[in-house]
């Protein structure tokens, strides 16, 4: 069986989305309170991410306040698994970024992806009847300039072609097998990769 085959690609595009600000709101926090999580690090980033997220205004909106939600996905395919040095931190991570007015977390995990590798990525495995792609993991972490990102993360086919960033994001980017990129990753990534490795092998 190939590895397309096992993952089920299934392309997922805004127009496929319709639900209000306050659906994908309900949607995003069902999503996360039904997570069997990997390790002790998504048990506590599950917890945090709840109580965070229930106070906040806007929780897609860095501006509205320095703790908000992000999106991110791994990057999988025949090759293994995609990592990128990021520019500021130094650290090897997936994909990811802030989510942009309009979208939802998926979408951003998504184009976030596609900006930054750029590759013709697409959603992976499960994808409901109104275009949600799976949530695989989420974590909570800090994100720089007195900000807390609360991430959520989702899996996203790559193909097999070299990845080629655009100018302006790290050109420190390369496909890792999943042992590689185990060790070669930052530390909170560790969980989600053994987890990834087992279901994607």
């Amino acid at each position: 069986m190939s590895f397309a085959s096992r993952l089920h690609p299934a392309p997922a595009t805004p127009d496929e989305m319709a639900m209000s600000t306050d659906e994908v709101r309900a949607r995003v926090r069902t999503s996360v309170e039904s997570r069997t999580p990997v390790d002790d690090r998504e048990i506590h980033a599950v917890e945090q991410f709840l109580e965070a997220y229930d106070r906040l205004v806007d929780p897609f909106e860095m501006d509205s306040d320095p703790v908000h939600v992000t999106g991110s996905g791994f990057v999988v395919g025949p090759r293994g698994v995609l990592l990128l040095k990021h520019k500021r931190l130094g650290i090897w991570l997936q994909p990811g970024g802030h989510i942009d007015s309009g979208e939802t977390p998926w979408e951003a995990s998504l184009r976030e992806c596609r900006e930054e590798t750029g590759l013709d990525v697409r959603f992976t495995g499960p994808v409901d009847a109104d275009g949600v792609p799976e949530l695989i993991h989420v974590d909570v972490h800090a994100g720089g300039r007195g900000h807390t990102h609360l991430d959520l993360r989702y899996l996203i086919d790559g193909g097999d072609a070299d990845p080629a960033p655009p100018e302006g994001e790290s050109q420190e980017i390369d496909w890792f097998t999943w042992s590689d990129a185990i060790e070669r990753a930052d530390p909170g990534l560790s969980g989600a990769l053994i987890a990834l490795r087992t279901s994607c092998d």
